[in-house]
């Protein structure tokens, strides 16, 4: 006896992925469950000592002293409520950040007060979201301490900053002292 497909599916239940599919894709993606509940950079601040989402525009990625990269989102620095910092030794796991520049993103993670302004210390990919999650790894030969140069990783003795110079003697010149004829003798 041969049994159609037709047939088959009305005897067999085939298991719906209707219900389970939402509940894998937010285990697959994370941050995806938190959009909606992404505050704006401006409201940052009276969230410190909370785990938030922040979402707002890179307007520059710069490499500061030692490494840190910090991700600023106001023209002016000095004066943005909101700042994320990545320190070097987490650069390798998260990635090429400087491919954030000019795109929205949204960061994951405990605020904390720093300078007068909230902060998120970026240690993993995951905490990204929006456009944050396309950026490539770092380059292999890429070196986290010489602020974002490449290097071949030899190693070599700094070389002297100026060169020395011999200082310049004056010309020895023979001088006669003539005898002292104002003094007298006793």
């Amino acid at each position: 006896m041969l049994v159609s497909p037709t047939q088959l599916r009305g005897r067999f239940r085939i298991p719906s992925l209707h219900g389970v599919l939402p509940f894998v894709l937010a285990l697959l993606f994370p941050a995806c469950l938190f959009a909606s509940d992404c505050i704006s950079i401006t409201e940052a601040r009276q969230h410190i000592g909370e785990d938030q989402c922040v979402t707002g525009k890179v307007l520059r990625v710069k490499h500061a002293s030692r490494g840190v990269t910090v991700f600023d989102f106001c023209k002016d620095s000095m004066v943005c409520p909101f700042t994320v910092v990545v320190f070097p030794h987490d650069l390798k796991r998260i990635g090429d950040v400087g491919q954030l520049q000019n795109k929205v993103i949204e960061v994951h993670g405990p605020l904390k007060e720093y300078d007068g302004r909230a902060e998120i210390v970026l240690q993993q990919l995951r905490q990204l979201g929006g456009e944050g999650l396309q950026i490539p790894p770092l380059p292999k030969k890429y070196d986290v301490e010489n602020k974002g140069h490449y290097s071949a990783g030899t190693f070599s003795l700094p070389g002297t900053a100026y060169k020395a110079s011999k200082k310049k003697q004056p010309a020895k010149i023979p001088a006669e002292i003539p005898a002292d004829t104002d003094s007298a003798e006793p």
